[in-house]
């Protein structure tokens, strides 16, 4: 089995190459993969069938109602991994999620959240429509791709403005409460940790607002900053990171201490392991204690 690690760095390449293309979309701009060579399955095409499907679902599909201009659309990657295939109808197996945002006055794309969510069984039959009813449960598929598509919106919003994703991060809210209904794994409190649930709820929660107001800090003005000033940018940078401290100081296992070091270790260690230099001792016991698991990446810091 190929580590988080691994998983992650392959699909920030993938995504990065397929920023460069333009298709045709609303608020996001989603390449979609359905693995399925696990599965040893008697019909193949139900699985390009449903790559087109969700493909279509998630680029075609007005999700707010702000008008996005080409450029503004978001960058995504989706890519359902199919494990088992119990029966005809019936799939398990996990989805990752790679989007990035455009960095100001730069062709970079810097990955705003990189997951894995192991969770994820569903029902499809082959040329069926995905339709999302924001009043009832259709089905585990839908739900899962609507949820994610809000998450990455608010993740998104919160970039540019501080809070600014509130609005999505309602909606996918309610995607959880309704989804409640399906009988599904990861909907609900109960099934546990690093669950949809528990994504949606923490990014709700006053408890963690330090992880959105450091995604806004960052990015907003620190990474759009770096045309302009990069010492300046990479000291605002360091303080916004630094401020994941008052969540670790609280809940030391935090489920989106977790998410922003999957998603950002490598850009960190990208800022911070090359001129101009700045004094990063700080920055760097502080990543050494919140998540010692990337202690080899935080060593290449210079300080």
């Amino acid at each position: 089995m190929k580590s988080l690690r691994s998983i992650m760095h392959k699909l920030v390449l993938v995504l990065l190459v397929f920023a460069t293309f333009q298709i045709r979309g609303q608020e996001l701009n989603a390449l979609v993969i359905v693995n399925s060579e696990q599965v040893q399955s008697s019909n193949k095409q139900v699985y390009s069938t449903l790559q087109s499907s969700i493909s279509d679902y998630i680029n075609n599909t007005k999700w707010t109602n702000k008008s996005y201009k080409p450029h503004e659309r978001i960058n995504c990657a989706i890519t359902l991994t199919i494990l088992e295939q119990p029966s005809a109808n019936e799939f398990k197996g996990n989805i990752s999620i790679v989007a990035s945002r455009p960095v100001y006055n730069s062709t970079y794309q810097s990955p705003i959240f990189n997951y894995i969510d192991n969770n994820f069984s569903f029902n499809y039959t082959e040329f069926q429509n995905l339709i999302y009813n924001e009043n009832s449960f259709e089905s585990n598929l839908v739900s899962v791709l609507t949820f994610y598509v809000y998450t990455i919106l608010g993740i998104d919003a919160d970039t540019f403005e501080l809070n600014g994703g509130e609005e999505y991060h309602k909606k996918a809210e309610k995607v959880v409460n309704l989804a409640q209904q399906g009988g599904f794994s990861g909907w609900n409190r109960i099934d546990g940790n690093n669950t949809r649930y528990q994504l949606n709820e923490n990014l709700l929660s006053p408890t963690y607002k330090d992880f959105r107001s450091t995604m806004y800090t960052y990015h907003l003005k620190g990474l759009d900053l770096m045309s302009e000033n990069k010492t300046e940018a990479k000291t605002i940078i360091s303080k916004a990171i630094l401020n994941l401290n008052a969540i670790y100081n609280t809940r030391p296992n935090a489920f989106l201490l977790r998410v922003f070091m999957d998603t950002k270790s490598d850009e960190i260690i990208d800022i911070f392991s090359a001129g101009p230099r700045i004094n990063a001792v700080e920055l760097k016991e502080t990543l050494l204690k919140i998540y010692p698991t990337y202690s080899d990446k935080w060593d290449k810091i210079k300080v």
